[in-house]
């Protein structure tokens, strides 16, 4: 089995022709994510939205995008009728943002998809009355990284899986987001929530979900900032998410991966932008065998920022396109992920079980 070969190529898919991206949102994630990554993959922007106008002009003649504007009903005046929503803004105002789009248009939305689950199933419903094709920017399933390992599994490599972990210990600067200052929900909403998609992606829904998520005393003034989730699967597969992001010492134990065990192999994959948050450090994935080879580093080229957001892009794209039999991110299946978040965050609330009493 030649897994080098297996790993370069593996690819996100992507449309033959790609169409124009109406972008909604001109904050740090447009800035330093999407519009790279769009550039990077020859998808066209046709106009970029913003409430300040002079932000949206601004950047758009940055990235050489034809149009800035203001107003949604502007930007779809003047693009062409077949063009892609991208949606990049808080969860907040994702209802009131799907409401002006056209019926059956296609559209992207930024995770979480809402800040709650009421709030994502409203977005849900919005999504079948309209009739939108529409998925969450569930992006690091399609990090190059990640790619790569599912690959290397899909081959048979490591067998059968039964182990998949999660392990983040970094320094987060969440003063980059001044909207995440008063959020009631922090670090499982907007961070792990990956971690969760991307456990659901490989292991499915899990049976059960146990989880605590505590504030940081570095950071009183936050949400939780640091989280344990177990996501109960069976009594021989283990799955967890754990994250600290306040771990600002000596970098040197930081650590960002995400770990895969099987009966013949297992793997673990750097996620490189949470390790000098917002500079980062290269992506990989190393992998070993029962064959007494040792670790090898797998062929990466990419890291999740910004690569990953070409294959929610090119996913989206080529689905509509009829070029994909599938849209993984729908936000038919993005409900499940948002349905174990909520799980994770009503078991942190009811509390663990108390230690038994003895005589």
């Amino acid at each position: 089995m030649d897994l080098e070969k297996i790993v370069k190529e593996a690819a996100a898919p992507r449309p033959r022709s790609p169409r124009p991206i109406i972008m909604i949102g001109s904050g740090g994630i447009v800035r330093d994510a999407h519009l790279p990554a769009y550039a990077k993959a020859g998808f066209p922007v046709a106009s970029l939205v913003d409430l300040n106008l002079d932000k949206a002009k601004s950047l758009a003649q940055e990235f050489g995008i034809p149009r800035g504007s203001s107003s949604i009903a502007d930007a779809i005046q003047f693009s062409p009728k077949d063009a892609i929503f991208d949606i990049a803004t808080p969860a907040k105002v994702l209802p009131s943002i799907l409401e002006q789009l056209p019926d059956g248009a296609a559209v992207l939305m930024q995770k979480p998809m809402g800040d709650t689950l009421a709030e994502a199933t409203e977005i849900l419903h919005i999504c079948r009355r309209k009739g939108l094709t529409a998925a969450v920017n569930f992006q690091l399933r399609w990090a190059p990284n990640m790619l790569a390992a599912r690959a290397i599994t899909s081959a048979g490599a490591l067998g059968e899986l039964h182990d998949m972990e999660v392990k983040v210990s970094v320094h987060m600067p969440w003063e980059l987001w001044s909207f995440l200052s008063t959020a009631p929900r922090l670090e499982i909403l907007y961070h792990s929530i990956h971690y969760v998609d991307l456990v659901r992606s490989w292991l499915g829904n899990p049976r059960k979900v146990y989880a605590k998520t505590v504030k940081s005393p570095r950071t009183p003034a936050l949400a939780a900032t640091k989280s344990v989730i177990i996501l109960d699967y069976a009594d021989d597969k283990r799955a967890f998410v754990a994250t600290n992001h306040s771990h600002d010492f000596d970098p040197h134990m930081q650590r960002s991966f995400v770990q895969w065990e099987g009966m013949n192999g297992a793997m673990r994959a750097q996620m490189g932008v949470n390790l000098n948050y917002p500079a980062g450090l290269p992506d990989n994935l190393e992998y070993v065998l029962r064959d007494g080879a040792g670790w090898k580093q797998a062929p990466i080229t990419g890291n999740w920022f910004p690569d990953a957001f070409m294959g929610s892009m090119g996913s989206l794209q080529a689905y509509v396109q009829g070029e994909a039999r599938t849209l993984p991110t729908s936000v038919e299946d993005a409900i499940d992920t948002m349905r174990t978040v909520e799980a994770a965050y009503l078991s942190s609330e009811s509390g663990g079980t108390e230690l038994p009493a003895v005589d």
